[in-house]
């Protein structure tokens, strides 16, 4: 299977097939729109030239990958910061994982080690890792024993939460939609 969100054909194909390319993604997914978090890791490899590992990420200059990053348009909202972030997770790949983004999921032995694993990578907390395994169990196909239960609600069939859920314009249509309805009735609750 494949990703269809609605951002660059390239980029898709990039996070599709790159382990590492996706945890970055999912990484940068924070206070920016859907499309900047997902599509930069394909923009990072064209300004690199080619498709970054792990190791070499973790070994990059960090001032000169912050330049990398801050390049207009950057890469982030906050690119020196989520340089840095970025190049935590590559270290944690490497010395976790050997460099192996992918061994993260599929040595998984179920949904729980799974959460696990992806809650202690840097930069991810209990809702990311649950994003993330929503969308690789949804549109990736990697399902261990007890995914949905571990993703939580981002795990259920036939929501429209995350980015697990967006397969097209109208999927994240409908995903900002439930997120701007959250924000309201958060705010409606007030102090």
């Amino acid at each position: 299977m494949a990703l269809s969100l609605p951002i660059d054909p390239g980029a898709n194909e990039l996070l599709s097939g790159s382990p590492l390319a996706l945890l970055i993604a999912m990484l940068l997914d924070q206070q920016v729109p859907l499309e900047k978090a997902f599509g930069s890791p394909y923009v990072l490899r064209q300004r690199l030239g080619h498709e970054p590992t792990a190791a070499e990420l973790a070994d990059y200059d960090p001032d000169a990958l912050a330049a990398v990053f801050s390049e207009r348009p950057a890469l982030h909202r906050y690119p020196r910061a989520m340089a840095g972030r970025t190049q935590e997770l590559a270290r944690a790949v490497v010395e976790r994982y050997d460099g192996h983004a992918g061994r993260i999921w599929l040595d998984a032995a179920d949904g729980a080690d799974l959460l696990r694993r992806l809650s202690e990578l840097p930069g991810y907390g209990t809702y990311k890792a649950q994003i993330l395994m929503a969308l690789l169990g949804k549109q990736l196909s990697v399902q261990p024993e007890g995914w949905r239960e571990a993703a939580g609600r981002f795990g259920e069939e036939g929501s429209h939460c995350s980015v697990a859920d967006v397969v097209d314009k109208a999927s994240l249509d409908a995903v900002r939609a439930h997120k701007k309805q959250l924000k309201a009735a958060a705010a409606g609750a007030g102090p």
